[in-house]
C-alpha cells in the first residue's frame, strides 16, 4: 500500500480505510499526502477489497502498464516475458521476481493473466509499482521486438538440452537477455519455443521432479543478473 500512495507518478485517487486500519496505519494515511481518505464500515472495506481477510486498507489507482515501445525506449538488459502464465499468484510472484532481481521490464503475452487481478496485485507485494510492465502483446510479436532491440531471446523448459549452468559459464548470459516463461502446468508449446534463439533447462540437481514457476523464474533471472553484473564494463 505504501508503494501505491507514494507513487510519484500520482496513480491512487483514493484511500479507503476503517477506523481501526486508519488508526493501525496512520503512516501510511499521513503519506498519502492529498489523496482523499475515506472512512467505511469493515462490510465496505471487505466488498472493495475482495479478499477473505482484508486488511482494512483499499486505494483505488489508475492503471500503470506501459507499452511495448516505452520499456525499448532506454534499451533493457533483462526482461521477463510470461506466455500463458494465468494463474495470478504466479504472475505476481514472478512480477516481484523480476522486481528483486533487477529487471528492467516484465512483458504479460495476451494469454496471461490480467496483471491487475486483485490477487496477482497482493502477490506483487507492491513491485507493480516498481518496474514498468507490459499487457496483452501476441508472443510472437514480443519476442520480434525484443530481438530487435538486441536482447537475445531464452526460452526456459525443463526439457531443453542446454543447461543454465553450461550456458552461464559459456558466456551465454552475459549479453541483454529476455527470458520467456510458460504456464507452470505445461510449459511453452513448441511453436512458442521455436520463437526462441535458445532453450534453456535450470538443472536439478536433486530428485524433485520440477521447479515451481517463481523458483525457476528466480533462478535465471539471477544468472542472467550476476553474469551482466560481472561483465559490465567499468565506468569511466
Amino acid at each position: 500500500m505504501r508503494e501505491a500512495v507514494t507513487d510519484p507518478r500520482g496513480l491512487v485517487t483514493d484511500l479507503f480505510a476503517t477506523d481501526e486500519a486508519a488508526a493501525r496505519h496512520a503512516d501510511i494515511l499521513e503519506a498519502a499526502g492529498g489523496i482523499p481518505i475515506h472512512l467505511v464500515s469493515g462490510e465496505v472495506l471487505g466488498a472493495l477489497g475482495q479478499t477473505v481477510t482484508p486488511q482494512g486498507l483499499v486505494a483505488v489507482a489508475r492503471f500503470c502498464d506501459v507499452t511495448l515501445d516505452d520499456v525499448l525506449v532506454n534499451p533493457p538488459r533483462l526482461v521477463t516475458v510470461l506466455y500463458a502464465v494465468r494463474d495470478p499468484g504466479n504472475a505476481g510472484t514472478v512480477i516481484r521476481t523480476a522486481d528483486a532481481a533487477g529487471a528492467d521490464a516484465v512483458v504479460l503475452t495476451d494469454t496471461s493473466v490480467d496483471p491487475y487481478n486483485g490477487k496477482c496485485v497482493r502477490a506483487s507485494a507492491g513491485s507493480l509499482f516498481h518496474l514498468p510492465f507490459v499487457t496483452g502483446v501476441p508472443v510472437a510479436a514480443a519476442v520480434a521486438r525484443l530481438r530487435s532491440a538486441g536482447l537475445a531471446v531464452l526460452a526456459a523448459d525443463g526439457q531443453a538440452d542446454d543447461d543454465l549452468d553450461e550456458v552461464a559459464d559459456t558466456g551465454g548470459l552475459d549479453g541483454p537477455t529476455a527470458w520467456l516463461f510458460g504456464n507452470e502446468a505445461w510449459g511453452l508449446p513448441e511453436a512458442v519455443r521455436a520463437l526462441a534463439d535458445r532453450v534453456v533447462r535450470v538443472p536439478i540437481h536433486g530428485r524433485a521432479e520440477s521447479l515451481n514457476l517463481a523458483t525457476a523464474t528466480a533462478v535465471c533471472l539471477y544468472a542472467s543478473a550476476r553474469a551482466q553484473r560481472e561483465n559490465r564494463p567499468p565506468d569511466g
